[in-house]
């Protein structure tokens, strides 16, 4: 099961209305599902079913987000690419984000 949540430094705050699209990743990347972070910033889980072993990609649409926020921003799209292990049953995937940098890690 994934979750994902992201946070705007440069606000100190969540980042609600980040579109998301989460990719199953490969020689061609399948659209899996697409979601919008809520008002705390986060899409919750299941996002996007159960998912099997190996490779994914969250795609954060930030360049949207910080121009609706008035700020300009040095990255358009920001991409996540992560494994997904067989018996691994939860992941979460924070983004930090700021106009000129993002951090991202494997949650709890």
């Amino acid at each position: 099961m994934l979750s994902t949540h992201v946070l705007d430094t440069s606000r100190g705050g969540p980042a609600a209305g980040v579109n998301v699209t989460l990719f199953r990743a490969g020689s061609e990347h399948t659209e899996i599902a697409r979601g919008r972070t809520d008002a705390d910033g986060r899409i919750a889980s299941p996002f996007g079913g159960k998912l099997a072993s190996g490779w994914y990609e969250l795609v954060f649409a930030v360049g949207a987000y910080f121009a609706a926020t008035g700020s300009a921003s040095f990255y358009d799209e920001i991409p996540v690419r992560f494994r997904v292990d067989a018996g691994e049953e939860r992941y979460h995937v924070p983004l930090l984000i700021s106009p000129w940098g993002y951090s991202t890690y494997r949650g709890s």
